[in-house]
């Protein structure tokens, strides 16, 4: 791992102003392609690359989290190398390397890539990276004690496998897979083979895991970073990037899939030092701090996120678009619907896609507080079974509203959560009892309780509940609340003035690489809370003329198509695919008609039909018109966003190429190589898009005053007159009484009429003022007809203190 080291680094870091997300794939952006990149991105202004995961990872990878091999730089991407050399290049143009690891789990879909679980499986516990993995080898596992590995279709046994003998090394076989053979047991037939190694070969519905995985995918296999010479192993790439001075940050992946994200963080924390930026993709639930004990400088951003979608969302829609909703799929989509969903679809998550890791979790209780007989057998004086521990912790852990309930912030959480459940099922109270003397006393079961919370939730929610509710979807993201209809000025001011102040380095952002829909589509949708009457008779008259095979499911994808429909109105091929694409993932995730597991070949093919019926037909129409429309008002509140996320608190991440209009969808749609020939030709251009002109100068700005932003002052400005609530405004600056720049943006546009912006004024803090992207000079009070003549938005900055007082 010897390179040449590059100066600066931790002893003379780069100021952290603003990221841009670079998506590393060997077959279409490389660190050579990233190193020609950096002077765009010194130009427009960003002060660091972000990357996605660098590590050598599955062949093929597009993103980069299924890492194979921890301790190399991925040969793909220009190797170790490659990224020492795009380390200069940022360096040499005063820029920094931020760089995504994944702590939680490696890619094993293919055993032959990742050496050490290839050994793990080959040598059992005699590997020396048997601790590696979180293997579940106890006798009670229902694989007889060894690890069972759920690759076999559904039916098929071991009698399907053959022996594979054309390499240096015998292998058993499964079609195009490949498992080792332990020394000295190859003789025989292939299941007797298979009888003598340390794994299983099972269905992969025989409900049967013998390692911790990510959420429900086999293909990730949990890694025990807990365990201090498997986070060395883990890391030693990383800690060699510290030593050399390579990276400024790392943001951590999914860090509540870890046994203990506290001590994970710390110890990672010690690895990079005190002043590397730390930001874990952390999702906060309504209501939910981040834990300030944790070592770190922030999210990555989701909560931000989701504040700027709520606060352009006009709350006078809600009624509307609830009883839309509840026309086309029976529900309202409300607080309390939603609340329900999410209870009863954790349930669903944990009887089904998650019952290996639940029937896990509920052994290790009984493990720990010395009950340890079988399924359905008393286990104390009282009729306790383990059916019953089952049950009690299904009910509480579908009633857990958070990740995980045990950060220091929600102490109280679970002792509430617990004796609710026990007080509205008498009958659970003795099995209560046995999980609480568990979670008390035994940190396995504690352990394993939390990442079994958090990943019911992920899949409940994020990837099945926000697959079905419909009121508006561009509520429905990453830690989203759909049940809360907007977000009211002064609880958004309030928020982005506590941030300012507890947490002025976290990363905020509008689209990454795990959003539903990226940032301008949501901003689209989230106009319809302004039109709902007008949305509803268009949505009523398109499933008249060309129904949806599902309205429950059409009311979800009426609001998609509307948020990707090209202004012009022509549906390429390209999007056309891009949304048959999209359409698949989408009704597997809703899981009502077809799934992953239970694909329905007739419904799906019925959905592809009606989206060509809508594209071709009179449908289309109307939505290209019903889109152009509107497009005042949805380019305004994409505007809106962007300038807010900006220049607010935190370190702004900019999604590869969202400077321009983007349309993406969720992966790998938002995953698309980007083209940068149209940016960089913008750069200098006279006339560019609002939205490349608002990116540009709002970086620019913000590497100009650093003060003002990261640790500064962030200070609501109030306007006045009959249109004052249409109106979002906020200072910032190295202090609230030296305020040197100011964001003003519009929103709720529709309902501004005839009588437009006319009454309503801004008074400025004292001295001269240059929106920076009309170049138009400003004082005093400002009429918002004037400062919102040319854009719905200005950008601006103090050119001229005021005079001190005589």
């Amino acid at each position: 791992m010897n390179a040449t080291p590059v100066t600066a680094g931790a002893a003379n870091p780069v100021p952290l102003t603003a990221t841009y997300r670079l998506q590393m794939r060997p077959d279409a952006f490389t660190f050579a392609d990233a190193v020609d990149l950096v002077d765009y991105l010194a130009a427009l202004g960003v002060s660091h690359l972000y990357l996605s995961p660098v590590l050598t990872a599955a062949d093929g990878s597009t993103h980069g989290y299924d890492v194979v091999d921890p301790s190399t730089v991925s040969g793909g991407l220009g190797g170790r190398s490659g990224l020492v050399a795009l380390a200069g290049a940022a360096r040499a143009r005063g820029m920094g390397l931020i760089v995504d690891i994944v702590p939680n789990h490696v890619g094993v879909a293919d055993a032959r890539q990742n050496l050490w679980w290839w050994d793990a499986l080959r040598h059992g516990s005699e590997s020396a990276y048997a601790d590696f993995f979180d293997f579940d080898t106890a006798a009670d596992n229902g694989a007889d004690g060894k690890v069972a590995l759920p690759v076999l279709a559904s039916g098929d046994d071991v009698h399907e496998c053959t022996v594979d003998r054309s390499g240096t090394e015998p292998m058993l076989a499964y079609y195009d897979k490949r498992f080792p053979i332990a020394p000295g047991t190859d003789s025989g037939t292939a299941t007797e083979i298979h009888d003598r190694q340390s794994y299983r070969l099972v269905p992969w519905d025989s409900g049967l895991i013998g390692y911790r995985r990510f959420f429900t995918v086999s293909d990730l296999a949990a890694v025990r970073v807990e365990d201090p010479a498997v986070f060395d192993a883990v890391h030693a790439q990383v800690a060699s990037w510290i030593s050399d001075d390579l990276i400024d940050g790392v943001r951590v992946d999914h860090p509540d899939g870890l046994a203990d994200p506290s001590g994970y963080l710390q110890r990672l924390r010690d690895l990079i030092g005190p002043d590397r930026w730390l930001v874990i993709e952390k999702i906060l639930a309504e209501g939910e701090p981040l834990d300030a004990t944790l070592p770190v400088d922030g999210t990555t951003g989701y909560d931000a996120l989701n504040e700027l979608a709520a606060v352009f969302v006009d709350p006078r829609g809600e009624s509307e678009l609830s009883a839309l909703s509840r026309t086309f799929t029976g529900a309202d989509g409300d607080a309390e619907w939603v609340q329900t969903q999410e209870h009863l679809l954790g349930r669903q998550v944990l009887e089904a896609g998650l019952a290996a890791e639940l029937h896990r979790l509920v052994r290790t209780i009984l493990r720990s507080t010395g009950n340890t007989a079988g399924t359905d057998t008393v286990l104390t004086e009282t009729p306790l079974t383990e059916t019953m521990v089952r049950d009690a912790v299904i009910a509480v852990v579908s009633q857990v509203p958070v990740y995980r309930a045990d950060y220091a912030p929600l102490s109280t959480l679970l002792p509430r959560i617990v004796g609710r459940v026990g007080g509205s099922d008498t009958a659970l109270e003795p099995a209560l009892e046995v999980l609480v003397q568990a979670l008390s006393t035994d940190p396995e079961s504690a352990a394993r309780f939390g990442q079994v919370c958090g990943a019911a939730t992920a899949k409940a929610v994020e990837d099945c509940l926000f697959y079905r509710a419909a009121r508006l979807i561009s509520l429905q993201e990453v830690g989203g609340t759909p049940g809360r209809f907007g977000l009211d000025p002064s609880e958004f001011h309030l928020t982005w003035a506590q941030r300012a102040r507890s947490w002025p380095r976290t990363m905020t952002t509008l689209s990454t690489h795990d959003t539903k829909r990226s940032e301008d589509v949501r901003a689209r949708i989230g106009v319809l809370s302004q039109v709902p009457r007008l949305w509803a008779d268009c949505v009523t008259e398109w499933e008249t003329v060309a129904p949806s095979p599902d309205p429950a499911i059409g009311a979800f994808l009426w609001q998609t198509l509307f948020g990707v429909w090209p202004v012009d109105g022509v549906v390429t091929d390209s999007l056309r695919t891009r949304l048959r694409d999209y359409l698949r993932k989408a009704l597997r995730e809703n899981g009502t008609r077809t799934s992953w597991t239970e694909v329905d070949d007739d419904f799906e093919g019925a959905v592809l039909a009606w989206l060509d019926t809508v594209c071709d037909g009179p449908c289309g129409a109307g939505m290209s018109e019903f889109v152009a429309g509107l497009e005042p008002h949805w380019s305004s509140d994409a505007l809106g966003q962007k300038l807010l996320q900006l220049l607010g608190p935190g370190i702004p991440d900019i999604y590869q190429g969202t400077e321009l209009w983007s349309d993406s969808l969720v992966d790998p749609d938002n995953r698309r190589p980007v083209d940068y020939v149209e940016r960089r030709r913008l750069l200098d251009a006279g006339e560019v898009p609002a939205k490349f002109a608002v990116v540009r100068a709002a970086l620019r700005l913000r590497r100009e005053k650093p003060a003002s932003f990261v640790g500064g002052a962030y200070v609501p400005l109030r306007a006045c007159g009959p249109a004052a609530h249409h109106v979002l405004a906020y200072g910032r600056g190295p202090h609230a009484d030296e305020v040197d720049v100011v964001a003003v943006v519009s929103r709720h546009t529709v309902s501004l009429g005839a009588q437009g912006w006319s009454g309503t004024v801004l008074d400025l803090p004292p001295g001269d003022w240059i929106d920076l992207l009309t170049e138009r000079t400003f004082s005093g009070r400002v009429r918002f007809d004037n400062l919102f003549a040319e854009l719905p938005v200005a950008a601006l900055s103090r050119v001229r203190p005021s005079a001190p007082i005589a």
